[in-house]
Order: structure tokens, then C-alpha cells, then sequence
């Protein structure tokens, strides 16, 4: 598994080695040991599955809270997506810095954000799937959320007028929240 620290170094890009075949290919996409050699030692404790129907369908910003903070890996199994992690941990040299790839069916890559960063995507193509991993299961009480489009963290998102549920739209902005990781 190829291993790639983006500008923010904790936020990381995976890309699994495919065996392929006549049949197609065989890969393995999570190995505990094979990760945490490369520094993403974790409890993955829940699997998520989302479905976008429309290109431009834009998910987050999201995190959760203590004693509910998740770290992500994320992966496409179907269509592509710009994936995009914040730093919201207060005292980090990156605080308030965002990194962004394209993860796709086609180009394989996944990409781990730790804990401690907004986590959010928008889909480049129509019936979108995203498989991810997290290091803690879902808490309403613990989730939190900033406005995609916050001037603040300048976020050059691929699309002007995402498709958005209803609880993205009235997102705040970072500088309307408290303080909730430091490093």
C-alpha cells in the first residue's frame, strides 16, 4: 500500500495495490498492521455506506466531539468525489488549514482523517458511492458541523450551488463555535 502525508502531514492518502487478473482484480483495502506500520494505528469500530444520486451533492462539514471523536477512512467505491479535511485542533501549526484530494472508483485512493478535523465531500459524479471507516460510532449528541461555504476557511470547492440536506444549509460559521479539540 502506497502512503502519501498531504500538507497537513496527520491526514493521509492510501492507495492499495490491486492484483489484477483476467477475472479483474483482488485488494486489500484495510490490514490493521499494514496501517498502523505506516503510522494509522486505530480502532475502526463502524462502517458507513453513503449513496449520492446527484453530482454536486455536497456532505459536511462534520465532526463529533468527546467521548465520541472520530477518525475517517474514506474510500469510493462508485463514481468520484472531492473529499476536504479541516484542522480544528486548537494549538496545531495547521489550525484552521484544509487539505483536499479526489478520491474515485477510478483512481482507488482513500484517505484517512484523524480526529480533531471537519470532514466533508462534495460528489463530481451522478450515483456517487463512499464507503468509510470511523474509530467511533455515530453519537447525535456529539456531532457537530461548519458551514461548507465559511469565508473563513476559503474552501475552493469544486461547485457553486451544491446539493445540500437540510441541516447543511444552517451550519455555523468556525468563528460562531468553541473550541472543541487542541492538540
Amino acid at each position: 500500500m502506497k502512503t502519501e502525508a498531504l500538507a497537513i502531514p496527520e491526514v493521509i492518502l492510501l492507495t492499495p495495490a490491486r492484483i489484477a487478473d483476467p477475472r479483474g482484480f483482488f485488494s486489500v483495502t484495510w490490514n490493521r498492521r499494514m496501517l498502523a506500520e505506516r503510522g494509522i494505528d486505530q480502532d475502526f469500530v463502524q462502517d458507513n455506506h453513503s449513496h449520492s444520486s446527484q453530482a454536486g451533492t455536497l456532505r459536511g462539514l462534520h465532526c463529533q466531539i468527546a467521548p465520541h471523536v472520530q477518525g475517517k477512512l474514506v474510500r469510493v467505491v462508485r463514481g468520484a468525489i472531492w473529499d476536504v479535511a479541516v484542522d480544528l485542533r486548537q494549538g496545531s501549526p495547521s489550525h484552521g488549514r484544509h487539505v483536499a484530494v479526489e478520491l474515485s472508483a477510478a483512481n482507488f485512493c482513500q484517505l484517512y482523517v484523524p480526529g480533531g478535523f471537519l470532514h466533508g465531500f462534495v460528489t463530481l459524479e451522478p450515483d456517487t458511492e463512499v464507503i468509510y471507516k470511523v474509530t467511533d460510532e455515530y453519537d447525535r449528541e456529539a456531532e457537530r458541523g461548519v458551514i461548507w461555504n465559511d469565508p473563513d476557511l476559503a474552501i475552493p470547492w469544486p461547485v457553486r450551488v451544491p446539493f445540500l440536506s437540510d441541516k447543511d444549509r444552517v451550519l455555523p460559521r468556525l468563528a460562531e463555535c468553541p473550541r472543541w479539540f487542541s492538540v
